[in-house]
Formats: structure tokens, C-alpha cells, sequence
């Protein structure tokens, strides 16, 4: 029962019993384009290397961008045909002493409308940051809501692994798979990551080694464990959070950032907890005799989405978080088993993953259990869907068989409607759980 839990845990697509399933239309987005131009006038007064750095910040700017494609078509634009535009972002080089600075113009041509104009100092010394920010500033100006440009995703890669010892660590990037960086180095295997609403915590499971007590009472011995960490991105500290015999893990952050909800072996069977992180008090949430994990909760902790084989096979539950086996509805139905259940930012759907045809594919449907949509078809095996602050994406992780020994596994992101925007990883080892930044 032990193995089976622990397995449960670390891949719970396998656990179930296979059953029917149903195939659905993937999603369609028809929504009006509006074409943006990004212009650039004096940059004359740069040198080589700025001018190079200033490529750079046009190039990530019209990129950035080009993920919103359901709004924008972004155009090469010069002085001849920047009135063929709806938008354009026209950024003037000047000068303040020695400090260069970009007067950023947002211009609804046809409207002959200027909705901003902005001085910033342009940060040579960082161009990609310096861009995802006049693009962010570019975006509220024309849309009055917040974009994904200056969020970054976690992930775990195993490219330190050797041969058969297999190893994840945990990585951070810009939300378009840019300036990666390692967070940990610890030499294990790393599984479930999630953030802080403030993005400054993140929650993983490491098998580690715990003590037990002998059955025969004769002192103790010592036994692996997945323990549940946390990591402080500010003070790059780490703490043990929780270490109870068994499976500490699949846990996230509430929004207040006090309180985290956890998979915990305490019976035997898996259960979904409630922890107070400043006295550690747990509450228990599901009480089944089937496997509860994988808990989602949206913003105001007045629903909660979670993984359960109390259907025979893995299938996708919601329910009311503030007692015990509250409104417990199953909202899912479709394929041999489900897993990897996420809300969106307001709490309106869920996106998971579901095996159909002999692999992974992503569905989202509303939180009542309505409006089923399959997002991808065809298109390698899918996985770890989590959705981007604004509700209007989804980063996955999908694998494509190179040969029979050999298999890759990126990361993707897609708009809601199941559109793939972008491949944002390669070459760099095989990815798993990529979250979202809040």
C-alpha cells in the first residue's frame, strides 16, 4: 500500500483502473487582429554595441507581442508605411547628459490618438528586462490590463542527470524561455513546485531520509521520505516544512500566502490537508478511502480542485474547502484518467490533462463541470497545463518521441483557446511542472 501511495504522488496518471472515454472539439479563437508597428527614430547617436542592445529591445518587444496574436499582428513598420498600422509604438532616442533616454509614443493612427508618451532611461545593461517592461507599459496603455511580459515560469529539468541516475533540479525563466537560471542544487529529485502569490516562496517535494521506529522496538531506523521545503527567493534560504512519515507533497500556496494546502499519508491512503504555515496546525480536507491529491484552490479558498480515484480510475473533483468532504462534486468524465487539475486566476475554469488515444492531451472546463473544450490533438503527448497570470494562456510541457530510446520534453505555451503560440525551451534537458508566476 506504501509503494502504491508513493507512486501515486510522484505520477498519478497510472494508478487507476482504464475506462471509456470521450474526444471533444478543440477549441477555436475568432476574435478581430489590430496591426502594431514598433518604430525607432535617432538612433543615430548610439554607438555599435547600443545599437546591437536597441535590435535587442525592438526584437523582444515586437516578440512579446506576438504572443497576444489574438488581439495583435505585429508588422516590420518603417517611416513609409507606419500609417498602414492601427498602433504604433514609435520610441524616440534622446538624450539627458550622459544617459540615454527612450521617449516611448503608443499612437492609435487612424485615430490620430496618442494614449501615451513616456520617458524612461534605457537600461543598456539589461535590454531584455528594459523591453518586457516598455511592452508592459505599452499594453495597459492599450488595453487597461496587466500583460504577461514581465512574469517569469518555474520549472524542474533533469539535464543534470547521468545515464540512469536520474536527478531534477529547479530552474526560473523569463516567460518566453529566456536567461534561465538554476535555483537549486541538490542533487535529488525535485517534484511539485508551486509559488507564492507574491512570487518570493516556492514549495517543492525532495525525498530525503527520515527516522522510524522499528516495528520490532528495538530503536530506530532510517527510511526515504518526501519531505515538503520551501525555498526564499530573497534570502535564497531553505526550510523543511513538513516531514511527517510518508508523502509530503502536491502542496500550494493560499493567496494570503498563510495557510498551504498538502498531500499527506498520514492514514495510509493519500488525503489533502490544510497548514497553518506559522503554527504548522493541519486540518484535514478530504476524508476518503480513495486517493485525494494534487489540490488547486482559487482565489477567495471557497473551492478547491483535486485529483481522485473515487470513480475507480483518476478523475477531476471539486469542493468547498471550509469543511470536511464538503460539496464534493466530480466534474470530470472524460478519457482513462485524468491528472494535474489548475484553476484559472479568477476561478471560472479548470484546465487538466487526460490520457486519450494512448497519451496526455489538454481539456479545460468551467468549475461547475460545463463546457468541456479539448485544447491540443495531435500534437505529442501533453502535460502540467498551469495558466498565466492574466487568464489569457497556458504553459504545458509536451514530449515528442525522437526514437525508440530517445524522447524530448519542452515547454510550450498556448493561448486558452488551444492556439500554440511558442516552444520556449529546447536543448535543455527534459522539463517538467512549469508554473506560472502570479
Amino acid at each position: 500500500m506504501k509503494k502504491l501511495v508513493l507512486i501515486l504522488c510522484l505520477f498519478p496518471q497510472i494508478l487507476f483502473a482504464q475506462g471509456s472515454f470521450t474526444v471533444v472539439a478543440v477549441g477555436e479563437a475568432e476574435l478581430q487582429k489590430e496591426k502594431i508597428g514598433v518604430l525607432v527614430e535617432n538612433e543615430g547617436s548610439l554607438n555599435l554595441s547600443q545599437r546591437q542592445k536597441l535590435k535587442t529591445i525592438v526584437d523582444t518587444i515586437k516578440s512579446d507581442f506576438d504572443f497576444y496574436r489574438h488581439l495583435f499582428e505585429v508588422t516590420n513598420t518603417n517611416q513609409n508605411n507606419k500609417k498602414e498600422n492601427d498602433i504604433l509604438l514609435n520610441l524616440v532616442i534622446g538624450k539627458s547628459g550622459s544617459q540615454f533616454l527612450l521617449n516611448l509614443e503608443v499612437i492609435k493612427i487612424k485615430e490620430n490618438k496618442t494614449l501615451l508618451e513616456n520617458k524612461l532611461p534605457i537600461n543598456f545593461n539589461n535590454p531584455r528586462s528594459f523591453a518586457h517592461n516598455v511592452a508592459d507599459i505599452s499594453y495597459r496603455a492599450l488595453t487597461g490590463k496587466e500583460s504577461i511580459f514581465k512574469s517569469k515560469i518555474i520549472f524542474t529539468s533533469d539535464r543534470g542527470s547521468r545515464g540512469q541516475d536520474l536527478k531534477k533540479e529547479l530552474y526560473i525563466m523569463d516567460f518566453d524561455g529566456a536567461r534561465k537560471q538554476k535555483l537549486t542544487n541538490l542533487n535529488s529529485l525535485i517534484i511539485s513546485p508551486a509559488l507564492s502569490q507574491d512570487n518570493s516562496k516556492i514549495l517543492y517535494s525532495l525525498i530525503g531520509n527520515r527516522r522510524k521506529k522499528r516495528s520490532n522496538g528495538t530503536g530506530f531506523q532510517t527510511i526515504k521520505n518526501i519531505n515538503l521545503h520551501m525555498l526564499d527567493l530573497n534570502t535564497k534560504k531553505t526550510k523543511v516544512i513538513s516531514n511527517e512519515l510518508g508523502i509530503n507533497s502536491g502542496a500550494v500556496f493560499n493567496k494570503k500566502g498563510d495557510s498551504i494546502y498538502l498531500t499527506l499519508t498520514r492514514q495510509k491512503n493519500a488525503d489533502i490537508y490544510k497548514m497553518n504555515l506559522a503554527t504548522g496546525a493541519k486540518k484535514k480536507i478530504t476524508n476518503h478511502f480513495s486517493e485525494d491529491v494534487d489540490p488547486h484552490i482559487n482565489a477567495d479558498e471557497s473551492l478547491m480542485t483535486f485529483l481522485s480515484g473515487r470513480p475507480g480510475k483518476a478523475m477531476i473533483y471539486t469542493l468547498d474547502p471550509t469543511g470536511v468532504e464538503k460539496k464534493v462534486k466530480r466534474i470530470s468524465f472524460v478519457g482513462d484518467f485524468n491528472a494535474a487539475p489548475r484553476f484559472n486566476p479568477e476561478g471560472t475554469e479548470i484546465v487538466f490533462s487526460s490520457w486519450v488515444d494512448n497519451r496526455f492531451d489538454i481539456y479545460r472546463v468551467s468549475s461547475d463541470g460545463k463546457n468541456l473544450v479539448r485544447l491540443t490533438k495531435n500534437f505529442g503527448s501533453n502535460e502540467e497545463p498551469w495558466y498565466s497570470p492574466d487568464g489569457q494562456f497556458i504553459v504545458f510541457t509536451s514530449q515528442r518521441v525522437i526514437t525508440r530510446k530517445r524522447a524530448v520534453q519542452d515547454v510550450y505555451i498556448m493561448n486558452r483557446d488551444g492556439e500554440i503560440i511558442k516552444k520556449i525551451t529546447q536543448n535543455f534537458g527534459k522539463i517538467y511542472t512549469p508554473r506560472w508566476s502570479n
